[in-house]
């Protein structure tokens, strides 16, 4: 089987003394190799990319990530930053599609699509981000509305592209400070139509969405879930470091 994915987006959250003891802490506590069975990934805010890069090295066995990224090269956009000036930070994720940048910047399907291609033109391992709001999910169509992100995206992908495509299913009723824990009750019916098209075909099916502590190992135990996408408990150390045990007790039960 291959690794869980466990992961976090400080957001607009760290200043660079924060970002470096952060990632400091965690790479001391690694050693050098990342737990058994457990793929970490961190993606801090742009101007603590090179810093944290710096502290992990890079032989880190810690995936570091952009939290957005422009699908051309180079050009005339003000204030963007693209995926080979993104690599060239030290970053191998990019994350795309994330229902803030939808809401308030006008990410689309057709966006995260070129952004996805861009993503895998220069190397780096796309991490979709897909999620409905509490009025489809109201409306009894979570999976169809996910499906639809997520075939857009990823249209035209061969088999190989596809393989190293990294998607991250958050309801949007579920995450930042007004969300709701989602109950593995409410999670079973989206992962049941994503794993259909897309299990043994993408690197990994992630959920993300007031992940705690509390609920980790439970949702790790959710069918063709493959790992979490975390934001405030990790973005203490001690939180990302539990998460990252949890994570391991599980990749080692469900191998044992």
């Amino acid at each position: 089987m291959s690794d869980l994915w466990i992961g976090t987006s400080w957001k607009m959250t760290k200043t660079l003394a924060e970002a470096r003891a952060w990632a400091e802490g965690l790479r001391d506590h690694l050693a050098g190799s990342a737990p058994a069975g457990v793929q970490p990934f961190v993606i801090p805010s742009f101007t603590a990319t090179t810093a944290v890069a710096e502290v992990l090295g890079e032989e880190s066995p810690i995936l570091l990530g952009v939290q957005n990224a422009h699908w051309e090269d180079a050009g005339a956009w003000t204030g963007e930053v693209s995926v080979a000036q993104a690599k060239d930070a030290g970053a191998r994720i990019v994350e795309i599609g994330h229902s803030e940048r939808r809401e308030h910047f006008g990410e689309s399907v057709e966006t995260t699509g070129l952004k996805v291609a861009a993503a895998l033109r220069h190397g780096l391992v796309p991490l979709l981000c897909i999620g409905e709001s509490a009025a489809v999910k109201e409306e009894g169509g979570s999976s169809a509305f996910i499906l639809e992100q997520t075939r857009g995206a990823l249209e035209g992908l061969t088999g190989e592209e596809l393989s190293r495509v990294v998607i991250a299913y958050e309801p949007i009723w579920a995450i930042g400070e007004t969300g709701r824990p989602a109950t593995v009750e409410e999670l079973v019916e989206p992962f049941a139509a994503l794993g259909e098209v897309y299990a043994g075909r993408v690197a990994g099916l992630l959920y993300g969405g007031s992940v705690n502590l509390d609920n980790a190992a439970d949702l790790l135990g959710i069918e063709h879930v493959s790992g979490l996408f975390v934001g405030r408990t990790a973005w203490r150390l001690e939180g990302y470091l539990e998460l990252l045990r949890i994570a391991e007790d599980h990749a080692a039960a469900r191998t044992g």
